[in-house]
């Protein structure tokens, strides 16, 4: 599962709402090992995704770097190329 997590500091344009919370429902699986909770648990695992999503906003603002801002494309073309390396 967690495999799915992305790095998203230091890009152009920055990372939005729908890719942290993506990174923070992965988180969420991962921790509590269900990628599907059940009704009883439904309210606590939205709960800790909207929470770790907040946080994760948060750390994404404020760290700052000195290294220029990535380019999406050229990051998926990096990861295409070990794929094809990896699974030929």
């Amino acid at each position: 599962m967690c495999r799915n997590i992305r790095p998203l500091n230091n890009f152009e344009p920055p990372a939005t709402r729908d890719e942290v919370t993506a990174a923070a429902l992965q988180f969420v699986r991962k921790v509590s090992g269900t990628a599907k909770p059940s009704q009883a648990n439904q309210e606590v695992f939205d709960r800790a995704v909207a929470e770790i999503a907040h946080i994760t906003q948060h750390l994404l603002d404020d760290l700052v770097t000195t290294a220029p801002p990535k380019s999406r494309e050229a990051e998926a073309e990096k990861a295409r190329a070990r794929a094809r390396l990896r699974y030929g």
